[in-house]
């Protein structure tokens, strides 16, 4: 029963692509000027507290730069889009460059990621370092090996690979390996609690369905109140980009609101994070 529920929304995915592309437009979420329309959550600090200029807009381009520390610390950092989605199609560039900032964990070099369904940055407790969430991982190569990127993580979250639930906490796409300081354009498909696909440099490389709340990662820092949801859909949240010690550019942020495809899954509850 659980290969024909994902087949049946494949299929339904192929419909969506065929009939409603066309009654939506791609706009941009990052002015490329500064951050209006963004907050930001930064680990042991306050809300919208950029702490030693960590987020900063330079050359049409969202940075996240480690150009003033001395040591990471575990200041783990969360740039959030204002507005909440549920159903849209997301894409940008990013690209690592530079070299970690000191401090930082040997897992986190050249490792970022974007958050989506996230929960809000108000609701994040001063010292929570991920939000509940999805998350895009990012990875660039290390010069050697593969390292593929577009992973999904799922930190206070589970979610179903081939029908099944996840096993691991990060599951890996099958995208190349991107070296160096180059450009990878990303697109992510996010239809509510249904389905999530990853897109690297225009093919799929990831698919997964029923995004809930759940995992190990519920028993750090969350609020009574999340925890209660374990087990709850979640169809809706904010989408945020990461800081995880290693400096990172983004560009071209645009999003496809799908909103309309809403009304096509009868029965169904939006949940936000």
């Amino acid at each position: 029963m659980q290969t024909k529920n994902y087949s049946l929304i494949l299929i339904l995915v192929c419909c969506f692509q065929i009939t409603s592309w066309s009654q939506a437009r791609w706009k941009p979420l990052f002015n490329g000027k500064n951050l209006k329309g963004w907050d930001i959550k930064i680990a042991g600090h306050d809300l919208n507290d950029n702490y030693l200029n960590t987020f900063r807009v330079e050359d049409g381009m969202l940075r996240i730069s480690y150009d003033q520390y001395k040591n990471f610390d575990d200041k783990y950092g969360h740039l959030y889009f204002k507005t909440p989605f549920s159903h849209y199609r997301l894409r940008f560039e990013y690209r690592f460059t530079g070299e970690q900032t000191p401090g930082g964990a040997t897992w986190n070099v050249r490792n970022s990621g974007v958050m989506l369904h996230a929960q809000s940055a108000a609701s994040m407790p001063k010292d929570q370092d991920f939000p509940v969430s999805v998350e895009v991982q990012l990875l660039g190569g290390l010069n050697h090996g593969e390292r593929a990127t577009a992973n999904v993580c799922q930190p206070g979250t589970l979610v179903d690979i081939d029908g099944l639930p996840a096993k691991e906490h990060c599951v890996n796409s099958t995208s190349a390996t991107y070296h160096g300081d180059q450009w990878v354009a990303v697109e992510v498909l996010v239809l509510g609690d249904s389905l999530i696909q990853h897109y690297v440099e225009g093919k799929m490389v990831l698919s997964y369905s029923k995004p809930r709340v759940g995992g190990w990662y519920l028993s750090n820092y969350m609020s009574e109140d999340i925890k209660k949801r374990t087990g709850e859909p979640v169809s809706a949240g904010y989408i945020a980009l990461q800081a995880e010690s290693h400096p990172i550019d983004f560009r071209n942020i645009e999003l496809m609101n799908l909103k309309h495809l809403k009304k096509t899954q009868q029965g169904e509850r939006v949940n936000v994070m």
